[in-house]
């Protein structure tokens, strides 16, 4: 836990008690991998989880695309030299139906256990939220223990994983005759246009995705270290002459006894249908060799963490699933009317099909109670997107959502109508409704993060 003495110039904020918010330099690596280890581990501060150590490693090496070692924070403790709190920014480039908008994600949020409830993560947020906004994020996301970030302006918008499982002896074997159809072996560098390509098809089936570059596959494929919680195992299937024709990728073990299969894509024009049985198979061997490997489980079940919606799910209805309910993605928009703004060709052409709203002209006032926002429409065009704010009773405006609850609707995760049954003070008047589910229809959406 011990690191260098900070000097003045790298303070970005003095605390109480000696304590000292700074970036990190790359002399700290060691001790921010310590200290990561220890805190984020399911078992305790006592017995570090080794993998955790390996990411923050591969952080903080300058190896990253997107990720400097300054974008780690970190509180010290000037008595002892110890770091007791850190964070870091993970900058990223999301997409809202083809829109194109960068994200800052922040990651690894921990404080030593006697150091806690002293406003130390929230010292370290307020700086994180000042370097995002710096580098011109319109949002912020990260995913974390339940409730926790609201504290600090998030709400929970965006379904993160969801999924289907079920026994690995379901897996349908080949018949003594039969030769399998399809070979999966790992990807190579020589494979990485195929892999961006065909992730770039498989961001299209969702509202919201995370933007990659061939630069971070490439990252993904042989820059993280081997034994990184973040590591992913690529794998390209193929037919048996050797035509790419999708792409998987896996944790390299299983987890409480299941092998868990993260990313399967096929490329338009293949049969799902006639694949998804070779890529079963493949999950059953590998997981069996990783569970002789770890020695601690059998292997039992196979789980596609592929979303709450994904093909392969509609392929092999047979087989008996245990459904996983999708958790969710913190989101931060700290400057809702440039958010909407910026995305306002997605809101026209959704007033140019709608049968009930093509060429909509009228204010469109989103009332969050203590700010708003106020959609100005001329014949179906978004001419302004401004703040607003509520001041009286008689101008309560098109809908009122509390909280941040606008953002669930912003995001596709949830109707209107659903956020306004859960929510006695989510109403609205006269066609709310359809222009609400116009401008902002539910729609599944699956964020493969950058980490």
């Amino acid at each position: 836990m011990g690191t260098k003495v900070t000097t003045e110039k790298q303070i970005l904020r003095q605390l109480d008690d000696g304590l000292v918010l700074r970036h990190a330099t790359v002399e700290d690596t060691e001790a921010v991998a310590e200290f990561n280890s220890r805190v984020h581990s399911d078992e305790g501060w006592d017995k570090p989880f080794a993998p955790l150590a390996a990411w923050t490693r591969d952080l903080m090496n300058g190896q990253h695309p997107t990720f400097s070692v300054e974008d780690f924070l970190v509180v010290e403790d000037t008595n002892t030299g110890a770091l007791v709190s850190t964070m870091n920014l993970i900058d990223q480039v999301w997409a809202y139906e083809g829109i194109e908008f960068p994200v800052g994600r922040p990651e690894l949020v921990g404080t030593h256990p006697d150091y806690r409830r002293r406003g130390l993560v929230r010292a370290q947020f307020e700086e994180a939220h000042r370097m995002s906004a710096e580098r011109g994020h319109m949002v912020q996301a990260i995913t974390g223990i339940p409730f926790y970030y609201r504290q600090f302006g998030y709400e929970m918008t965006l379904a993160l994983g969801g999924g289907k499982e079920a026994p690995i002896g379901l897996i349908p074997e080949l018949k003594d005759d039969e030769q399998e159809p399809f070979n999966i072996r790992p990807a190579t560098e020589e494979d990485l246009d195929f892999i961006w390509e065909v992730n770039e098809q498989r961001r299209a089936r969702y509202m919201v995705s995370c933007v990659r570059d061939r630069e971070m596959v490439q990252y993904e494929l042989n820059g993280r270290s081997k034994d990184s919680i973040t590591r992913g195992e690529y794998r390209i299937i193929e037919t048996l002459e050797g035509e790419a024709v999708g792409f998987l990728m896996h944790p390299p073990m299983i987890w409480r006894p299941a092998i868990h299969l993260d990313i399967y894509e096929v490329k338009a024009g293949a049969s799902w249908y006639a694949i998804t049985p070779s890529v079963l198979r493949y999950l059953k061997a590998t997981g069996e060799e990783y569970a002789k490997k770890a020695e601690k489980h059998n292997l039992e079940r196979f789980q596609l963490n592929l979303g709450e919606a994904h093909p392969v799910y509609d392929v092999i209805p047979h087989l008996t699933w245990k459904h996983h309910n999708a958790y969710s993605w913190y989101m931060r928009v700290p400057d809702i009317p440039a958010f909407l703004g910026h995305i306002g060709p997605v809101l026209e052409k959704r007033i140019a099909e709608s049968p009930l709203l093509v060429g909509l002209t009228e204010e469109v006032k989103l009332n969050f109670y203590t700010s708003g926002v106020n959609l100005i429409f001329e014949a179906g065009k978004l001419k302004s997107s401004e703040t607003w704010q509520p001041v009286q009773r008689t101008d309560e405006g098109t809908v009122r959502f509390p909280y941040l609850t606008f953002l669930q609707v912003l995001f596709g995760q949830r109707s209107y109508k659903e956020v306004e049954a859960a929510y006695a003070d989510c109403y609205g008047e006269g066609k709310a409704e359809i222009v609400l589910n116009t401008l902002f229809p539910k729609k599944a959406s699956r964020v493969w993060g950058i980490q």
